[in-house]
């Protein structure tokens, strides 16, 4: 479940999903992996949620390896609205 002002990353390929998995786990970034959240589409169908606290850390290291979400969003109420990807 995603929690109010919680992002949520998209990636297009379940490649780069799990590998920004294995980077931010070894980074120490707290995250999650979760299934797309219904409201939104992706082509793998996984996801990382993450909380505002983390959006800089993780972004960084992404940014590091050259592996940049897609796209993102942000939990506002029952909505997502899109937020920006760069830091």
């Amino acid at each position: 479940m995603v929690k109010e002002n919680d992002y949520v990353a998209i990636f297009h390929s379940i490649h780069r999903v799990l590998k920004a998995e294995k980077i931010l786990k070894e980074a120490g970034v707290d995250f999650l992996l979760i299934p797309v959240p219904r409201q939104l589409t992706a082509d793998c169908g996984l996801a990382l949620r993450f909380s505002p606290q983390a959006r800089t850390c993780l972004l960084g290291v992404l940014a590091d390896v050259d592996l940049t979400p897609a796209e993102m969003y942000q939990r506002s109420g029952d909505a997502y609205r899109e937020a920006s990807v760069e830091l």
